[in-house]
């Protein structure tokens, strides 16, 4: 799945732009850019960008091609400590469930919480894709 990159939580207006500008628009062309450390390094000197903060939004734009996890759900996953595909991947749903409902409970991050399926959804799709971002 992909989205604008300006649903990227923590992507501002300035740096959409700058983005758009080099032909990025779309998460997914977000990712293939920044795929590679030299990608993200590439990214941030042509957009006076912190590396850092490049390889936050990729593994944000990693995350949404995972139905259902864009937006508060993957804020709530950052929130519960998942930031990256393969972090997902690795997590047993019934504990994530539990996380994440602790975590919504006290920040009040999404209006609900979501569902063990969903999240089992979440789990068996990021094991299926894998991650696409190289560290």
């Amino acid at each position: 799945m992909t989205i604008s990159i300006s649903k990227l939580r923590g992507m501002n207006q300035a740096l959409a732009d700058k983005l758009k500008k080099s032909g990025i628009s779309q998460s997914d062309k977000l990712l293939e850019a920044a795929a590679t450390p030299a990608g993200r390094k590439r990214l941030a000197a042509d957009t006076s960008t912190r590396e850092r903060d490049i390889l936050e939004l990729a593994n944000r734009a990693d995350l949404a091609r995972i139905k259902g996890v864009a937006g508060v759900f993957g804020d709530l996953l950052e929130q519960a400590g998942v930031d990256t595909v393969k972090e997902l991947a690795t997590r047993r749903p019934d504990n994530l469930h539990t996380k994440m409902c602790e975590v919504n409970t006290q920040h009040k991050v999404a209006g609900r919480a979501p569902t063990l399926g969903e999240i089992e959804s979440w789990v068996a799709e990021a094991k299926r894709i894998g991650g696409k971002l190289q560290y």
